[in-house]
């Protein structure tokens, strides 16, 4: 009955734009809830580098009951945990990572950039600094970040050789089930020396990727691979590997050289795939 009704909103044109605002309204109002719960916490500890706020605590973001036993049994580093959300404007541990590399590492000024899966705060930071170019393959669920969203499959995307100097698609890698052609396109469209944001949950500890490209059962995907729309957990050699038979050059930051930053309250095991286009 789900799938029924669905495909009838969908083909009434009002699916997305649906789940686009019912998805804001969740995510404005936890944000709303956890600014009045952690207002006791204000001081000293973590400062969210997108809203300026500080707190002796950050907000957790603990896996579902399906997805735990997966990314705990391959140790998955995967952005749950402790202090994940800032309370103050939601942003997550993932993206506080992305953006202090933007500030710090990636030189985003006056650039060209592509934007996939754009998520809102990073969207933000960047379109006051670049022209900045959102696509999903479904763009109905990102109208309300960018109205201005473009439909591009990663595996076929729809620019030019060389057209951006930065392609950021951060945690989607996992989701699609041809990605390394999604990495050649992403080559392919990056002008010569251009830089790749590309984060993944990964693991340590398997010896290979765990993957299975074409499944479809969110219940079997949560119980594989630790939610319910990823179709792999990467091991992280077989990561860069890949990367690298892309044509990218892949300098992996291990997280004790990212240390400096744990006051942006970014995850304690995570790193960050430095990829360039040389």
């Amino acid at each position: 009955m789900k799938e029924i009704i669905k495909n009838i909103l969908k083909k009434a044109g009002i699916y997305y734009s649906m789940q686009g605002r019912y998805r804001s309204f969740l995510f404005y109002g936890n944000v709303l809830l956890t600014r009045i719960k952690y207002s006791k916490y204000k001081g000293s500890g973590f400062t969210c580098n997108f809203c300026g706020n500080k707190y002796k605590i950050f907000a957790p973001g603990y896996a579902s009951e399906e997805d735990s036993p997966a990314l705990k049994k391959y140790k998955v580093i995967a952005g749950n945990g402790e202090s994940v959300y800032c309370p103050y404007c939601g942003s997550t541990c993932r993206e506080r990572l992305v953006l202090q590399m933007l500030i710090e590492k990636i030189d985003c000024e006056n650039k060209k950039i592509l934007h996939l899966s754009p998520e809102k705060q990073i969207f933000d930071f960047l379109k006051k600094r670049s022209v900045v170019i959102t696509a999903d393959i479904e763009p109905g669920f990102y109208k309300l970040i960018d109205k201005n969203i473009i439909y591009a499959d990663a595996g076929n995307l729809p620019f030019e050789n060389e057209a951006f100097d930065i392609v950021i698609g951060n945690h989607i890698m996992e989701h699609i089930p041809e990605d390394t052609v999604a990495m050649k396109e992403i080559f392919r469209v990056l002008k010569p020396t251009g830089k790749a944001v590309v984060q993944i949950p990964f693991s340590e500890i398997i010896p290979g990727t765990i993957e299975e490209p074409y499944i479809s059962d969110s219940k079997k995907q949560s119980e594989l691979f630790g939610q319910k729309d990823h179709v792999r957990i990467y091991s992280l050699d077989d990561y860069i590997n890949r990367l690298s038979k892309a044509g990218l050059t892949v300098n992996y930051i291990p997280p004790e050289k990212l240390r400096e930053w744990s006051k942006y309250a970014i995850q304690p095991r995570e790193g960050f795939f430095d990829c360039v286009k040389s």
